[in-house]
């Protein structure tokens, strides 16, 4: 007997525990997606605030792509130099320098101009290495056919309008001194405080009308620039400064010092308090007026004590029996020479 057909009639599926995990999961995800519609401002406040705090902690970075900027001369007034010109590798200069770098106001720039030994005798120091390295000073020997050798050479420099072109272009104010002179420390008067004038130096004998020695002196360039536009100085004649000072008050407008308001430098003629000295020949050429008083000295030195840099000097016990000594000096005529 055949058995009966089988029909084949699709059953109940079953549920295993892998679909039960697959069906919630995927519940759990729809429910989850339909939340973030809602909370999504909130997560992008949030995302936010912790994204502008990291910024706040982050170090601020600026970028200058100005290739001028590098330049550290650029820190200072390029309109204002202190210029020394010395040709003698003198054993002062460095220190005379440095001294100058912290007297003159921090805005000036400082240009030594020398022989090839000068400028390696300063430029050999540390300390004016670092002056070089931060822009402030600048060593340079000038290419031929300038020359320094003496001091001619120097007068006929100062007086070429080709020297200011070229070396010293766009400077007003120049701060004129020698290996003989420097300003004091303990001076109340700042050097910017005296750019109005158009020259400003030290007297030569007492009496004059304009005050316009060079050795140490404050000049603005377009004064001199408008005189060597008219006028040029024949060589082996007087020295710049005095060709200059009879020219400069002759000008419309120059404003120039006189004795009545004469305190920036003594030379020659005496006053107290100047702003620095001249002594011409590193002390060997100076004024009985200014030099000749055992106690006005003691009162020069008391004031400017950094002018011993610059000065010739002897020990006091080197001094010659018949020049003065200082109130209460042990000496007397039966010990001199002291043992």
């Amino acid at each position: 007997m055949a058995s009966p057909p089988v029909s084949h009639r699709p059953g109940v599926p079953s549920l295993t525990r892998n679909k039960v995990l697959l069906i919630v999961s995927l519940a759990i995800t729809w429910w989850i997606a339909s939340l973030v519609p809602q909370y999504k401002p909130t997560i992008q406040a949030k995302f936010r605030a912790r994204l502008n705090e990291a910024l706040q902690k982050l170090p601020s970075i600026k970028v200058d792509w100005d290739v001028t900027s590098s330049d550290p001369r650029n820190a200072y007034n390029s309109s204002k130099v202190a210029l020394l010109i010395e040709p003698r590798p003198l054993p002062h200069l460095v220190p005379q320098i440095l001294h100058m770098i912290s007297v003159v106001p921090p805005d000036w720039r400082f240009l030594f101009i020398g022989s090839e030994k000068s400028v390696v005798s300063v430029g050999r120091a540390y300390a004016t290495k670092h002056q070089q390295v931060i822009g402030k000073l600048d060593l340079m020997v000038l290419p031929e056919p300038w020359k320094i050798d003496n001091r001619e050479d120097a007068f006929r420099l100062l007086t070429d309008i080709r020297f200011y072109d070229e070396f010293l272009p766009g400077v007003e104010w120049l701060l004129r001194y020698e290996s003989d002179s420097l300003l004091c420390a303990n001076s109340g008067s700042s050097l910017n405080d005296w750019l109005d004038w158009s020259w400003v130096g030290a007297q030569r004998k007492f009496g004059d009308a304009y005050a316009g020695n060079g050795g140490l002196s404050l000049r603005r360039v377009s004064v001199i620039r408008q005189i060597l536009g008219f006028q040029a100085r024949r060589n082996d004649t007087e020295p710049e400064d005095q060709w200059f000072s009879v020219r400069v008050p002759t000008l419309p407008g120059a404003k120039v010092t006189t004795a009545t308001d004469q305190r920036f430098a003594v030379e020659d003629v005496w006053f107290t308090s100047p702003m620095g000295y001249h002594v011409p020949n590193g002390g060997h050429n100076l004024s009985d007026a200014v030099w000749g008083s055992a106690g006005r000295r003691k009162q020069i030195f008391d004031y400017c004590p950094e002018l011993t840099m610059i000065m010739d000097m002897k020990l006091e016990r080197e001094r010659c029996y018949t020049q003065n000594r200082p109130v209460g000096n042990p000496w007397t005529d039966a010990s001199y020479p002291p043992s």
